[in-house]
Order: C-alpha cells, then structure tokens, then sequence
C-alpha cells in the first residue's frame, strides 16, 4: 500500500492546533479547493476569550443538514454552531455544565447524542435533540483525556487514574451512570478509538498511554497485543478504512500501523503531534502539531502537494533541532558517518540511526520502508548536562531548570532538578511548591525521566521513595545484586509494592465510618480513640516508618474482616502498606490466624449471595503477602505458610476449579507475579525455605500466567519467576514450565520478556 504523502499545510492557527481548534481561541473550519494538488481556504467560526481544544463534528440530520461543529475547551461551557457560521453569528446552542478544561468530544455514530470529556474528572452525555447533559459518567478519578461513542448506548472513557471504563447509556439512572467495567492499564490512557474488525489480535479498542504503548484489548479487559515505536506520550488514536491504526504523539511522528507493524512514520516539524484524524471520505490524514500549522497527508497520488510544498515539509523537519537528552546517551566517536546512510539499509520502519557528520555534528535518521531510504529528521542539540552548564534558580545552581506548562494558556513553571535527584521526589517537591493536583504526579515524573537522559529512579546517594505507580514501574530484577546468573537469573531481590496515595485511603475510610454511624452500626464503627489510632497509622506511613503498635493492627483487623464486604477496600490498602512492619508480621488473631489468613478472609469471605469476590480486594491480598517479604519476621511467617499462600494463589487463577478472579486484571497479576517472584528469590537464598511441594505449586500457577496473559512487565516478572526456580529445582522437575516460557517469548514484543525467557529456556535445555 502508498505511503502517505504531504496533501496541504494549513497555515493560519496563531498557536497549536487540534483539528481546528487551537490555543489561539478559535475554531477555524477548512474548505478544499477542487483543484489538484488542493488549496484550502480557512473561516474562523468561533472565537472566545479562552483557548480551545477539543471539538467533534454531529453528522447532518433533516434539522441540520449540514451538520454541526462542537467545541470546548477552558471555557467549560461547549459551543455548538453549523459549520458555515461566521464571527457574526451566535451560537446554535451553548451547553454549561463542565466544571473544568474540556479536553475530549465525541458524536455518537447516529448522531443523537455527544459525550465530553473533562479535567473535572467527568464525562457527559449530551442530547442532541434536547440540547441538555442527560448522562453524568462518574468513578473517574482524574482527567478524562478521551472519549469514544462506541454504539448508540456504549461509551468508552480513557482517563489520568489509568482506567478504562465502559458505560451502558441504557443502564443509567437518575442522570447518572456507572461504568458497566473497568479496564486496569499500567499507565496514564490518553487516547481511544474503536480497532477495526478482522484485526489480527481480535481487538475490539486500542488505547495510547504515556509509556509509549498501544494497547489492544477486548471490550471483557483482555489485553491482546502491543503496538510498540513510539517513545514518547501518544496522544491520540484514528482509524482508517483500511483497517490500519493511526497514532500522534509527543515524539514528533504520526505513525501508520498494519496488523502489529509500524508501516509508515511521519515525523513532523514540531515539538508535539497533538492529535490526528481520518476524513472517511477520502482516507486523508489531518494532523495539528505545536507549530500551528493543521498538515494533510494523502496517499492518492491526484492529492499530493506541490514539489516546492513538498521540499519546504522536509527542509523544515530536516533543520529540526533534537535535544540531546531525548536520544539518550551517545558517544559521538563511535558514530558512523554520512557513508553509512548509502551503505546500509534499516531493519524496520521508523528505526533511528545518528551520523557524525564531517564538521562534528549529529544528525538523526529514520528509515523509511516504503522509500527504502533514510529520512534525515535533525540535528541533536547539546544539553546544560552534557556540556557541564548548569543553571541557577532562587540562588541555587542546577543541571536543569524546566519551564514546565501544567495548564495551558498559563504562564508555564519552573521545575529545577539534579542528576542525583529522584524524579519522583522532585516531581512532589515541584506539586507541592505550587499547589497542583497529585493528579499530574506521573506526568512531571516521567517528564523529567525523559528530558534527563533516562535518568532513573533510585540514583539519589540519600536512598529515593517508591514509585507511585504502585508498581515499581519497569523494575528489572536482578539489576545491581551480586547475581552469578545471567542478565535477570536468578533473582535475589524482594520487591514490595508500598507506594500510595493515603489522602483518599483514609478519607474513604472515614466515609464509610460515617456512614456505620449514621446507621447505628457502633459496633463496627470508630469511636474517637480508634480514630486516633487510624491517624496514628497514616502518620507512620507517611513519615516512612514501621507501624508498632498492636492495638492499630488490631483496628485494621476489625475493618477488614468485620466491616461489610464492600467497604473492605480501603482498609485492605492499609493493610498491605504495613504489612512491611514486623508487628503486623508478627501479629496472630484467633481464628484468622496470621495476617497471611487475615488478608485471605477480607478478600475471599462475606461475599454477597450471587456476586463474585471482589478483585481488587484479591490484588490487596497478594500486595500484603509481597510487603511480607520486606522484614525476616515476614519471610519467617511466609516460609512456614506458604502452603497456605499457594492455596490463595491457586483459588484466585482457578486451577482447582471455580472462576477464576480477575483474570484480566493487569494490577492483579501483577501483585501476584510478583508476590511468587519473591518467593522465588527466597527459596535461592534460603535453601529449603520453601517445601518442593509447594515450589512445583508455584510453578504451576507461574505456567498459567505465562500462557494466558499479554501485559509485558507481568510477564516479565513470571518469566523471572519461573527462571529462578529452575535454578533451585532444576530443570528435570521444571519441565512443565518449557511451552509456557517459550510460548510468552514469542508472543510477547517486550525485550526483556524475551530476554528473561530465553536465560530460562537456555537453563531448562
């Protein structure tokens, strides 16, 4: 198939453009010349007092026949006008009821209604025949970057918290609705859109993240497949005709993706690709970049620009300047030069080849499959680190000091940072100095990650705080321990899954307390000196030091087992949050038991008549058991019942009949690969810790994540896993593990999946 090809630029934005909606407070409706290559023609037909950047166009209807162009933006109210409108004219209709930045719209394929997205941490449902918000989508707990009208009752959100909700318009009630389900992702979702059917993964939508990731999943949460290329935020997804998938992101490029392959990059003269959209008529790509400049790309050969058009596109991505700490580290002397480019090709679309050109400059190539050439995208630029500047702020010297834009139309912030730093810290530090939601924690932390040469967490000398990810983000076992293995075998290291956001943990417990005391619930309810010693917990974990008294793992007990079924959550997060302190390990309730019992009954018993445990409670349960891990009175505890841990784990995965629990839930499996990871790397370094019995148990269970799920960084840790028992048991009694290990290696498009299964094929040979 054509590659695509510049159409047109649509020069006339004063600042970045989404479709036609810009910073620059208008929205601007573009009209094609019939002439070939085509010309356009722009009409302002809105303009306000504050920016916009989100609109969507209602498809004609008899009372409309042209249709109708929607807009929002900082100015919450929407804006509806025909697409024909000029400055003169008002508005069709004005819509209030946002109480924030509307970032996200989208018209239902009948064109009866249109869903919004807001930093308010809603979604709406708007009527288009009654002009009013019927619908409030709530359970966000962030932005809600995108929205997508599946059918005419099904609407998929993608918001900051990392979840994908899906809601049934025909189940709301009272003007609301609840997510009909919910989809864990490992990161921020920034974009949606429905995958076109006969894709091979059998995907129903795909998701953009922050991690540079397109997720593909099946509207029950499963994960089917990965589309990896990008580096860097995607912001937005579309799909063509053709049944291929288009991305935009803040690597610069817009990439065109066939199947599980990248099969054209476009790279773009811009700092960002805000966002891109497909013309159903014609199959044309419109992209709106940080440049203010709308581009049109085309793969009818009728449409495609002029050569001066043409040449002035690629002279421009050409002069592009790349800050160094994009690239990485690079050492210019063993770079090849300009000879290289005409000697040999690229392996894949899109890969990236620097050049140390004759007067000592770097320049950046990718390689174009469908020219079979190298594409020169830049020239990468020094950075303050590399050249040993440093620059100063509020008297202090720094390696770097961002100007970072939280919100747009604002005066951007400055964030200082140092090498040594912890990202995270730094991130936090940076929130609270400027009293920002914890909301964009993630995105400043990955902000810096990515504009420091990939400098990681953990490098400051004074010891750095966890990852709120709450998942270690790309943790790679085995890195800096004195292995004698391979590159990730065996594993020797415990790794806990600590890190939290207590502000909305205790304030939802004290609701719930509330609630019991609003109904005559005393017994269960926290009297003033329980509640003291609630706090008392929360200041321990907040100052990072152990829980130690016995009467706060005695109230933590009441609520987790005592409190109804559905309000067990919360409390469950304070559990496994100290379970990293010895008193918790230490502590025995009759007829519970240990807290390895404790946590098994908050998750598997009071279930409700008819309903299935909750799993997220079940992902609390093996968070607990992994905080263990952190203290020998924990592994003590954990040694003498892990018998009773492998029944939890085997009750969850269904292995001895009964449903599964949460079998696409990425946090679950993620909680429990790494909970038997840990109790991997204690039976290396406690021989006999572990009965064999319980190893081949483990094994087992490890066997099944392999085979059933997609996520990279769960199978990694399984992987891990699995190869660290065959070190311990060797691999005449790990034989079952060969088809499962080797069957995530070749399905999984993450390296180090690949990577740490083939050190376990290579042991089990």
């Amino acid at each position: 198939m054509a590659d695509f090809k510049l159409s047109a630029q649509l020069v006339g934005h004063e600042s970045d453009v989404i479709l036609s909606a810009s910073r620059d407070h208008t929205v601007r409706a573009w009209r094609r010349s019939p002439t070939n290559p085509p010309s356009y023609e722009a009409t302002i037909i809105n303009q306000i007092h504050e920016y916009v950047n989100s609109v969507t166009f209602v498809p004609q209807s008899s009372e409309y026949p042209e249709g109708l162009v929607v807009s929002g933006g900082k100015d919450p109210c929407l804006d509806v006008r025909k697409p024909t409108a000029t400055l003169s004219d008002n508005a069709e209709r004005l819509l209030p009821g946002h109480a924030n930045n509307v970032c996200s719209l989208a018209a239902a394929p009948n064109g009866e209604y249109i869903v919004s997205g807001s930093w308010d941490h809603t979604a709406r449902v708007w009527s288009t025949k009654k002009w009013e918000s019927e619908v409030t989508l709530g359970g966000h707990e962030g932005a809600v970057w995108d929205v997508l009208a599946l059918s005419e009752a099904i609407v998929v959100t993608g918001c900051a918290d990392k979840n994908i909700r899906l809601y049934d318009l025909r189940q709301a009630t009272a003007g609301q609705a609840a997510p009909r389900s919910t989809i864990v992702t490992p990161d921020v979702v920034r974009g949606l859109c429905q995958v076109p059917s006969g894709h091979p993964s059998g995907a129903e939508i795909a998701s953009s993240h922050n991690d540079g990731i397109i997720r593909l999943w099946k509207l029950s949460g499963q994960q089917v497949g990965e589309l990896r290329g990008h580096d860097s935020f995607i912001y937005r997804l579309a799909t063509l005709s053709t049944g291929e998938i288009v991305s935009a992101a803040e690597d610069r490029t817009v990439r065109v993706w066939n199947g599980f392959d990248c099969v054209q990059t476009i790279t773009h003269p811009a700092i960002s690709v805000w966002t891109v959209a497909v013309c159903p008529e014609s199959g044309d790509l419109v992209t709106g970049t940080s440049d203010g400049v709308a581009r049109v790309f085309t793969r009818s050969a009728d449409r495609v620009a002029g050569a001066e058009v043409i040449q002035m596109f690629e002279e421009a991505v050409r002069t592009s300047s790349i800050p160094q700490q994009q690239m990485g580290d690079i050492n210019k002397e063993k770079l090849p030069g300009p000879e290289f480019l005409q000697s040999r090709s690229g392996t894949k679309e899109g890969q990236v080849q620097m050049i140390r050109e004759a007067n000592g400059s770097i320049t950046a190539h990718t390689w174009s499959m469908g020219a079979q050439s190298w594409v020169n995208v830049g020239t990468v630029v020094d950075s303050a680190s590399s050249s040993g500047r440093k620059s100063e702020y509020q008297g202090k010297m720094y390696d770097f000091v961002f100007d970072v834009a939280i919100e747009e139309g604002q005066p951007s912030l400055k964030l200082p940072y140092n090498l040594s730093d912890n990202p995270f810290e730094a991130a936090t530090k940076f929130i609270n100095n400027n009293e920002l939601s914890l909301n964009y924690l993630d995105q400043v932390a990955q902000f810096i990650t990515q504009n420091t040469q990939g400098a990681t967490i953990g490098e400051s000398s004074g010891g750095g705080g966890p990852d709120p990810m709450g998942t270690e983000s790309r943790y790679r076992p085995g890195e800096g321990a004195a292995s004698t293995g391979g590159r990730y075998l065996p594993q020797k290291e415990y790794l806990d899954i600590t890190s939290a956001k207590y502000e909305p943990i205790f304030k939802k417990i004290l609701t719930i307390n509330s609630n019991l005391v609003a109904a005559g619930r005393k017994d269960f309810s926290l009297n003033p000196s329980a509640q003291t010693s609630l706090d008392t917990i929360r200041k321990s974990l907040e100052s990072n030091k152990p829980v130690a008294n016995e009467d706060a793992v005695e109230l933590l007990v009441m609520m987790c087992t005592q409190w109804d079924y559905a309000d067990r959550l919360a409390p469950l997060d304070v559990l496994r949050c100290t379970a990293t302190s010895p008193v918790v390990a230490t502590y025995n309730k009759p007829g519970l038991g240990s807290v390895i019992g404790i946590a098994r009954a908050a998750a598997l018993d009071g279930v409700p008549a008819g309903s299935q445990p909750n799993e997220n409670c079940a992902m609390m349960a093996f968070r607990t058991v992994a905080n263990l891990f952190a203290t020998s009175e924990g592994r003590k505890l954990l040694a003498s019942e892990s018998p009773r841990v492998a029944d939890l784990m085997e009750r969850v995965l269904g292995i001895k009949g009964g449903q599964a629990i949460g079998p696409h839930n990425r946090n679950m499996q993620l909680a429990l690969s790494t909970m038997v990871m840990n109790y991997a790397a204690m039976a290396v370094k406690q021989t006999g810790s572990v009965p064999k019995d319980v190893q081949r148990r483990f094994m087992s269970g490890l066997s099944q994540i392999l085979r059933d799920q997609a996520d990279g960084e769960v199978l990694f840790r399984a992987a891990v896993a699995a190869g660290t028992f065959v070190t311990v048991v060797g691999k005449e009694d790990a034989k079952e593990l060969s088809s499962a290990v080797a069957m995530a290696k070749d399905r999984s498009s993450d390296p180090r999946v690949k990577d740490a299964a083939a050190e376990c094929i290579m042991l089990l040979q």
